[in-house]
């Protein structure tokens, strides 16, 4: 474990984190000093507490938002998953549908070459 010391609204507090995460939590806490400082500057000195508090807020209110649009996000990737198994589907009937033709068609075409070049053959519909 390490410990570093972060500054908050002027206040030193000495916080404990895993090793390697020093810079993390230096840059979350001068992240929060700057929310109460800018806090301070549209509010006024309303108290240390209260802008603590406000801005504990905000941070709660941008992660709400982001688990929001994370969700919105996880729906449009699940929807589009099932689209695209949706349209697999219809290309694979349809390539079964086109190979059918194809083969009915090569059928038909072998038919009528056996039928031109007089030899008996299976008669064909034609039309």
């Amino acid at each position: 474990m390490s410990q570093i010391s972060v500054t908050i609204n002027g206040r030193v507090y000495r916080m404990a984190c895993d090793d390697g995460q020093e810079e993390h939590l230096s840059r979350l806490a001068r992240d929060l000093d700057a929310r109460i400082a800018r806090l301070r500057e549209s509010f006024g000195e309303i108290g240390d507490t209260r802008l603590t508090v406000m801005a504990g807020l905000m941070v709660a209110d941008e992660l709400v938002e982001a688990k929001r649009q994370i969700k919105a996000r996880e729906q449009e990737i699940a929807e589009m998953k099932e689209s695209r198994l949706a349209i697999g589907d219809r290309i694979e009937a349809s390539e079964l549908a086109v190979a059918e033709a194809i083969g009915e068609a090569a059928e038909r075409i072998e038919q009528l070459a056996h039928s031109l070049n007089g030899r008996p053959g299976p008669t064909v519909a034609l039309g």
